[in-house]
């Protein structure tokens, strides 16, 4: 009796078209969503230092904003948040990719639940490192306009914002929290990605909905408010350290703990989710389009290379 052949795994893109794809899906989304992420960061450190919130509510700030600021304000630090996608979110897809292939089984078997959290948190916590630069450089672009003008830092783009960080306040400036950068992306990513494939799995299975763009948009809006209801502590004590000054030789926070003790003692504890809906409004339609995105280009990705 013939042996039966073991099982192939299917064809899949290169490593280096995941990395790429992965990149190009992130900028791609925060094209449409800077002004929610401008927003978002300006609710943020609205009230930082004990004083008093400069915005009410997210319309406030958008309104405070487009008066002050014009329209080309709400697209202030573009340039960051696109490095920042081709550093960061090219590679934490690229490795979760990666990794997902490298754990699944065999026959093309999606790993357990723990297992995708575990890739989304590994794959986060590097992505994190190689673009917190890029992170830094947004933080203080975006925080800018809300300053006097005799008090802003001035960034003409982002690479601007590099040079100038690390010749004023020297290279590791640029890397100024990142334990609470990587630490948010661990949230992010194994919220996001692994709540992503399980809500896509759970709804293909559910038999109601086709490997489509409708079964992408709901899978990526579930796993948007799950990753938003997870990260936002973690998330104000990244932008309030990455945008915090040195005043006579003592920065405004120690460390993480610092930040989280004093929101909580001048702001109030439900302060730690300041900003909820500019959080959810940015990081639902980003997740949705960079999912999207992503899935687009690795269906045209098979149908022209790897289909037979």
């Amino acid at each position: 009796m013939a042996a039966v052949p073991a099982a192939e795994r299917p064809k899949t893109s290169p490593k280096s078209v995941k990395f790429l794809f992965g990149g190009l899906a992130g900028m791609g989304a925060t094209v449409f969503v800077q002004p929610l992420d401008l927003v978002k960061n300006r609710m943020q450190l609205s009230g930082a230092g004990a004083k008093g919130r400069e915005y009410r509510t997210s319309l406030h700030a958008l309104g405070s904003i487009l008066r002050h600021e014009g329209l080309r304000g709400i697209y202030t630090g573009l340039s960051a948040g696109l490095l920042r996608q081709a550093t960061y979110t090219t590679t934490r897809l690229g490795i979760y990719s990666v990794l997902l292939e490298r754990f699944g089984g065999a026959d093309g078997t999606p790993p357990s639940f723990l297992a995708k959290a575990a890739m989304g948190m590994t794959a986060g916590a590097a992505g994190a490192f190689v673009g917190t630069p890029a992170e830094v450089a947004l933080i203080r672009m975006t925080a800018d306009g809300r300053l006097p003008p005799g008090e802003r830092r001035g960034y003409h783009n982002v690479f601007d914002a590099l040079v100038r960080m690390a010749r004023e306040e020297g290279v590791f400036t640029l890397w100024r929290g990142c334990i609470p950068t990587m630490a948010r992306a661990v949230v992010v990513n194994a919220a996001q990605l692994a709540s992503y494939s399980q809500s896509k799995q759970f709804l293909l299975d559910s038999g109601h909905f086709r490997d489509d763009i409708l079964c992408h948009f709901c899978a990526s809006m579930i796993s948007g408010l799950v990753t938003t209801a997870a990260s936002m502590p973690v998330d104000i004590v990244k932008t309030r350290i990455q945008n915090m000054r040195t005043i006579d030789g003592k920065p405004e926070y120690r460390n993480g703990l610092d930040v989280l003790l004093k929101v909580v003692r001048y702001e109030g504890f439900f302060s730690l989710w300041k900003g909820f809906t500019p959080y959810y409004a940015r990081l639902g339609p980003h997740t949705v389009l960079t999912f999207i995105f992503l899935e687009q280009m690795n269906k045209w990705y098979q149908r022209l290379f790897l289909t037979a």
